[in-house]
């Protein structure tokens, strides 16, 4: 099953990263889909803001490596919404900790489910749609 986790105050968390390692020994697809710029747009901002984003993006790619996702998984979506990325790509879920980006989610059309990490039973909730 294909699944996507934010980054910040999501898959930076160790209970996190735990849980999705577990889902990808599974064999499920686990993506990051991530409101960070890239690396390659960073490139377009000041000097000062491209070295704190390739800094900040280096312990990005050390979880998603430790946790065995494909670099090729990572979507950084550029302060972009994040639905743009999701809808349509088949997602089964998608947990985060922005309100706003997971209700554009839940009001969207798209089959994608938005759980809230904050939420106490958010892993639950992800393995009862994994389960389905």
């Amino acid at each position: 099953m294909k699944v996507s986790f934010d980054f910040d105050n999501t898959l930076s968390r160790r209970d996190v990263q735990r849980f999705a390692k577990e889902l990808v020994a599974e064999g499920h697809e686990v993506w990051i889909v991530t409101s960070r710029v890239s690396d390659e747009m960073a490139n377009d901002y000041p000097v000062d803001f491209k070295n704190r984003v390739l800094t900040s993006n280096r312990k990005l790619f050390r979880v998603a490596d430790n946790v065995g996702i494909n670099r090729e998984h990572i979507i950084f979506c550029n302060f972009a919404v994040k639905l743009a990325s999701i809808a349509g790509q088949g997602f089964a879920f998608h947990l985060d900790d922005d309100s706003d980006e997971l209700m554009e989610i839940f009001v969207s059309t798209d089959e994608c489910k938005p759980i809230n990490v904050d939420h106490s039973e958010w892993e639950m909730d992800c393995r009862n749609i994994i389960n389905k």
